[in-house]
């Protein structure tokens, strides 16, 4: 067939008056400018008519997501495999009388070929990944670890194929020949190893995710992860400063991520008031009555108290406050926190919600708060433990209690100006 095209364009030539063999280079070239109009003539008609159909279908549809394939120009890219194959089959047909020539041109376009297919690839892998940011898919898997590696991969498979075919060896030639520069390569390219493995583990464990709070004191993050790439992670700090972090620290040093408190939708609160040890005392019979009042201890005292005495029924001489069990204006405020607790519409009830007492120390009686908010928001967070703590201060002097207080200046001053009146 190729035989038969050549003698037309000879015989064509002839009638125009110019000589030229069927073999000529004139005649090739004729045949080569016909093969590469019909591959203009192609990709023309795809660019413009199937390409421009399927873009107007894309940005009129409902859903929003499939226009970032347009955006990357994906079928724009892969319109363009089509002419080039066209030209990878017909050219060595039309320089087939020519054998350098047709050889050297077999392999630049086998090579453009793949450099389009790559090319294509690397739009639609982009695409993906930002589709994935659009979806909050990214938040659960670290697409753009996995889109980098992959983008990797298929430059290194591309490059090798594609040198193999200039120097017309077989790519396992060239792989042997890797192996050789293996430990070269591994002492140059350190770091960057390291970090290329660590991305994979990040990748491969979820260990951090975009969108992720961490903190990582060492390398001054304290923010939400921006960005899990093969080599580093980018944290926007909450000063709005940027942290570069890179993946093999995440891997080799210890880290805080704070998703598991997101996701439990509860955020924690452990925080002490320190009570001043000699304002704690029994109850009296005006504490009882003046405490009797408090909403949440109204079902409190009369259950304790009906508990103490049953205890108290077998101890002899009552009299003394040491003999039997007795209320305490400290244990009564520690119930009390618990009922408001429970009764607090910003704190989660599904989850640990506990008042304990640490031990003493020289500072007084430390009374902790062990509980969670319901709304993980820092500012809300900060708010919801400010109000219940405004709530705590407020209210321990109606339990005959003092929150404990190193003596200032005014106090010193205050003792003094007393020991001279005196």
């Amino acid at each position: 067939m190729d035989q038969d095209l050549r003698v037309m364009v000879s015989s064509w030539l002839a009638q125009l008056g110019i000589d030229s063999k069927p073999t000529g280079w004139l005649s090739s070239f004729l045949l080569v400018f016909a093969v590469v109009a019909l591959a203009s003539l192609v990709y023309f008609i795809l660019r413009r008519v199937v390409v421009g159909t399927m873009n107007l279908m894309v940005l009129r549809s409902k859903v929003s997501w499939d226009d970032i394939f347009v955006r990357h120009r994906v079928f724009e890219k892969l319109s363009m495999i089509v002419p080039i194959m066209l030209l990878n089959l017909l050219i060595p047909l039309a320089l087939s009388a020519h054998q350098i020539a047709e050889k050297i041109a077999d392999k630049l376009l086998t090579v453009w070929l793949i450099f389009a297919i790559v090319r294509a690839v690397y739009a639609t892998l982009d695409a993906i990944n930002e589709i994935s940011d659009v979806k909050l898919v990214s938040r659960r898997i670290p697409i753009k670890s996995f889109v980098q590696l992959f983008k990797l991969f298929l430059f290194f498979v591309s490059a090798i194929v594609s040198v193999s075919i200039m120097a017309d060896q077989s790519p396992v030639y060239f792989l042997s020949g890797l192996g050789v520069a293996t430990g070269l390569v591994m002492l140059v390219f350190k770091d960057t190893i390291l970090g290329f493995v660590a991305g994979i583990q990040l990748a491969a464990n979820r260990m951090v995710s975009p969108g992720d709070w961490i903190q990582m004191d060492k390398y001054g993050a304290d923010g939400a992860v921006e960005e899990v790439s093969l080599i580093t992670v980018k944290v926007r700090n909450w000063d709005h400063t940027l942290t570069m972090i890179p993946a093999y620290a995440l891997v080799s040093d210890a880290f805080k991520n704070w998703r598991g408190m997101s996701e439990s939708g509860g955020r924690r609160i452990k925080r002490a008031i320190n009570i001043d040890i000699n304002t704690i005392h029994f109850l009296t019979e005006a504490d009882y009555q003046h405490l009797s009042k408090i909403n949440y201890l109204k079902e409190y005292l009369p259950r304790k108290t009906t508990e103490i005495m049953v205890s108290n029924a077998t101890v002899s001489d009552m009299d003394s406050v040491v003999n039997g069990r007795r209320l305490t204006n400290v244990g009564t405020f520690r119930a009390y926190l618990v009922e408001y607790l429970k009764h607090h519409e910003k704190v989660h009830q599904q989850m640990t919600l506990m008042v304990r007492q640490l031990a003493p120390t020289t500072e007084g009686l430390p009374l902790e708060l062990y509980i969670f908010t319901n709304d993980t928001r820092w500012v809300m967070y900060e708010e919801i433990q400010s109000d219940i703590f405004d709530h705590i201060f407020a209210i321990l002097p109606e339990f005959g209690l003092r929150a404990f207080q190193a003596p200032t200046g005014e106090d010193v001053r205050s003792l003094k100006g007393s020991q001279l009146l005196s």
